[in-house]
């Protein structure tokens, strides 16, 4: 059974840090691309990094470039994203993705960046 289970979310202040983390389990998680996206109710579903199988080559969205950074253990089946500056239009659900052929997806983790 494929699970993906984040964590690590939170409420932190503006310019705070926060590390996220999706524990994988059920598939092969070194042959996937993992993925972080957000969420904010009633926009759609935003991407904001990946981390490629192999090469571990990593893309970001343009707003998070710099702040962010996506990371992932092959030993743990588990990947990262630690996030720093944390500005309030950081808020949102976070969720995990796995892709390969087919793409699973995590619940998410919720991210609340307020004074």
């Amino acid at each position: 059974q494929v699970q993906l289970v984040e964590s690590g979310g939170g409420l932190v202040q503006p310019g705070g840090s926060l590390r996220l983390s999706c524990e994988a389990s059920g598939f092969t998680f070194s042959s996937y691309t993992m993925s972080w996206y957000r969420q904010v109710p009633g926009k759609e579903r935003e991407f904001v990094a990946a981390i490629y199988s192999g090469s571990s080559l990593t893309t970001y969205t343009g707003s998070v470039k710099g702040r962010f950074t996506i990371s992932r253990d092959n030993v743990k089946d588990t990947v990262y994203l630690q996030m720093n500056s944390l500005k309030p239009e950081d808020t949102a659900v976070y969720v995990c993705k796995a892709s390969r052929v087919v793409a699973y997806w995590g619940q998410g983790t919720q991210v609340t960046v307020s004074s």
